[in-house]
């Protein structure tokens, strides 16, 4: 249906609705605020929904700024759906002046490198980015992300998979955690951003949030001049406390001293965010079916976070295969049978036998 019908339908029906409405209500029901006429007829909004939406605006007498808000999102790639979203949002949005408020921040958005359509994305990720004051604070965020981040590719990466970060404020949030972990920590800003790039959300957080993930870090005995510290705090600011104590509950139970538990986290962190099924399922399969020792695997901890059905089984099922025809010669390592590329697998155990045993292909072939 051509936009205009479909405007004029919705006006139509938005005009019987209300005359039911005022029917059923008596005679002397009030007359409609004309917003709520506009936000049926121009952006498809139920009665309901436009009464009730339509209250931050009840001291407009024209639809003229709301029209030309309007107009100005649909001619950037808005749709219908996105703007009741951003109404529903903030519905006093539609009250922003276009030439000094709307096109100047998407004109900065558009010099920073993002296309229509990504800007688009990047808005109905998170509408509060249009909030941010253009000449205050909205340089201020784009050149100290750039910086912390390292390249405005990578700020133009993170806007558009989550952009919650960048309405964060810098002078309560991202300047005191630097100085926090800088000053108080003695972490250079070139490691801290290492783990920002990953994630930006990590310096975002409440200080005293950080404060706790130090105490939790400096617990492990880890000192905080060593490269994994910081990496050891981006890892507990993923897994609670609850969280880590069951891990910690489990593999004691396996038999994991203290001290193998805590080289084990300085090594490879990031085993502590398997959810403590996943990791009980993982070290199940190697201590039971393959075999190894709980400690053999305290010190390989890099062998729980290897995909199961992508590396681990496949890989051991062709290594299996190739023993029970005698076609293994020395002696091999778990380690780097699960941890060696692809290419150099194929290339050491596959391509010499694959004559002999046509199903070593068959095996790999859906996982690599």
């Amino acid at each position: 249906m051509p936009p205009y019908l479909l405007a004029l339908f919705r006006l139509l029906r938005f005009r019987y609705l209300s005359s039911a409405a005022a029917a059923a209500t008596g005679r002397g029901a009030a007359k409609p605020h004309l917003m709520v006429e506009y936000l049926v007829s121009s952006c498809g909004f139920s009665v309901a929904e436009a009464s009730k939406f339509s209250k931050p605006l009840e001291h407009l007498r024209s639809a003229e700024k709301p029209n030309a808000v309007v107009d100005f999102m649909r001619a950037r790639g808005f749709s219908d759906a996105n703007l009741r979203q951003m109404i529903s949002w903030r519905p006093g949005f539609l009250c922003w002046n276009v030439e000094t408020n709307l096109a100047p921040k998407f004109r900065s958005f558009r010099d920073l490198g993002l296309s229509e359509s990504e800007l688009v994305n990047v808005v109905m990720l998170n509408p509060r980015i249009l909030n941010v004051s253009l000449h205050g604070s909205l340089f201020t965020k784009l050149e100290v992300w750039e910086s912390l981040l390292g390249s405005r590719e990578l700020l133009l990466k993170h806007l558009k998979k989550h952009t919650w970060f960048f309405s964060s404020s810098i002078d309560k949030r991202v300047r005191p955690n630097l100085k926090f972990l800088k000053d108080e920590c003695g972490i250079s800003e070139k490691r801290i951003s290492l783990v920002v790039r990953k994630n930006p959300s990590f310096i975002v957080q409440k200080t005293d949030s950080l404060r706790a993930l130090v105490v939790r870090a400096d617990e492990m005995g880890l000192p905080r001049q060593s490269g994994m510290f910081m990496w050891i705090l981006y890892i507990f600011c993923m897994v609670s406390k609850e969280k880590f104590k069951s891990h910690v509950k489990f593999l004691r139970s396996l038999g994991w001293s203290d001290s193998e538990l805590s080289a084990a986290i300085k090594k490879q962190p990031s085993f502590l965010c398997l959810s403590p099924e996943a990791l009980q399922g993982r070290m199940d399969y190697f201590v039971k079916d393959v075999g190894c020792t709980p400690s053999y695997i305290a010190q390989r901890p890099k062998l729980l976070m290897l995909s199961m059905e992508k590396r681990v089984i496949p890989r051991l099922r062709v290594i299996g295969m190739l023993e029970s025809k005698g076609l293994l010669t020395g002696r091999l390592h778990l380690s780097y049978i699960l941890t060696v590329t692809d290419a150099k697998f194929l290339e050491r155990f596959v391509l010499p036998n694959k004559e002999k045993v046509p199903k070593l292909l068959d095996i790999l072939s859906a996982v690599i």
